[in-house]
């Protein structure tokens, strides 16, 4: 079999792999995965039964749903003080590994020097 490069030399498993490995070890509540080991509260599944049956079920946009932005652009327009328009300033990501890229894109040119100090998250 043909090796892999070289660039793959250096590939490790990523954090939420590592974390469930983790929480197995010590028979903890596994948070890093969409699995959980429990029945979800009634309150919530009676919900769910109920919005199942409204309008579309779908995934929202990419960049979120707009009652969704909305909402989060009056809530954060209030706590920062700033008018923000929830179709320029806010942006709903699928999950925090594309909200740090996504910033970390908009701030930085390729080339650039980013120092990331520990806590962080490993999004390699």
């Amino acid at each position: 079999m043909k090796e892999l490069s070289k660039r793959t030399e250096t590939f490790t498993d990523s954090v939420i792999r590592r974390m469930t490995r983790i929480a197995n070890q010590y028979d903890a509540i596994n948070l890093s995965q969409g699995f959980p080991d429990f029945d979800p509260p009634k309150e919530i599944l009676s919900r769910l039964e109920q919005v199942a049956h409204e309008d579309f079920n779908q995934y929202a946009i990419t960049w979120g749903a707009q009652n969704f932005r909305d909402a989060l652009a009056k809530k954060q327009s209030k706590y920062m003080n700033l008018d923000l328009d929830s179709n320029k300033n806010i942006v709903i990501t699928c999950g925090s590994t594309e909200a740090m890229m996504a910033a970390m894109m908009s701030v930085c040119d390729p080339n650039d020097k980013v120092i990331v100090f520990s806590p962080f998250y490993n999004a390699i």
